[in-house]
C-alpha cells in the first residue's frame, strides 16, 4: 500500500498533465479529501485504517474548482520528440529516443534560441551534416516548421503503451484528448 498513487483530474476530468502524469501519493490524495479539496472518482479494493473508521484508498480524485493552465506544455527534450512524432525532421525516418537529438534550426553561434520555434527532432547523422548551417546553407530541408504545441496536442501524441500498466480505474481518464477509432 505505501507505493500507491493517486491520479489527480482537474473538475473537468481530465488530467492535470499527461507527461508526466498528474500524480500525488495516496496520503497526500487522503489529506486532500478530508479537508473537502477534491472529490473522490474512484478507489482502490484496499483501507486505510485509523483506531476507530477506515477510509477506502483513493485511486483516482478531482479537483473541486476547475485549475487553469497555460495550454503549453514545458519545454523538454522528450517534448520535442513528441511533437516531431520521434522522427528526424531531416530525413524522416523515426528513431526510438535514445537514438535521437535535437537540432537547433538557426545556430546557437548564430543566435539562434533555444525554443519550441527553433528546435527540432533530429538524428545523429543529420545533426552532424547540418552542423552549424542553416537548413537552406546545408541543402536539408524540415519536414515542418518547428512550432509551440499545445497540452492536448501533446497529449494525443503520446503512446499508449506508455500508460500499459495503469491501474484499470484509470484507463476511462487518460484517453479523453484522443481521436475515437473508426469501427
Amino acid at each position: 500500500m505505501l507505493n500507491l498513487q493517486t491520479l489527480v483530474l482537474n473538475a473537468d476530468f481530465r488530467p492535470l498533465s499527461y507527461n508526466p502524469l498528474s500524480l500525488w501519493s495516496w496520503r497526500d490524495a487522503m489529506t486532500a479529501l478530508m479537508l473537502d479539496r477534491v472529490q473522490l472518482v474512484a478507489n482502490y479494493d484496499v483501507q486505510a485504517r485509523s483506531p476507530r473508521i477506515s477510509y477506502p484508498v483513493p485511486s483516482v480524485v478531482a479537483l473541486k474548482r476547475y485549475k487553469k493552465l497555460d495550454g503549453f506544455p514545458a519545454f523538454t527534450r522528450y517534448n520535442i520528440y513528441l511533437r516531431d512524432l520521434f522522427t528526424c525532421q531531416y530525413c524522416a525516418a523515426k528513431f526510438p529516443t535514445e537514438d535521437l537529438t535535437f537540432d537547433h534550426v538557426i545556430p546557437r553561434s548564430r543566435n539562434g534560441k533555444t525554443s519550441w520555434e527553433n528546435v527540432v527532432a533530429a538524428c545523429a547523422p543529420c545533426n552532424s551534416r547540418k552542423a552549424d548551417k542553416t537548413p537552406l546553407e546545408a541543402g536539408m530541408a524540415l519536414l515542418k516548421p518547428a512550432r509551440r504545441p499545445s497540452r492536448t496536442e501533446l497529449a494525443r501524441r503520446l503512446p499508449r503503451t506508455l500508460y500499459k500498466d495503469v491501474h484499470e480505474t484509470w484507463v476511462d481518464y487518460l484517453y479523453w484528448d484522443s481521436p475515437l477509432d473508426d469501427e
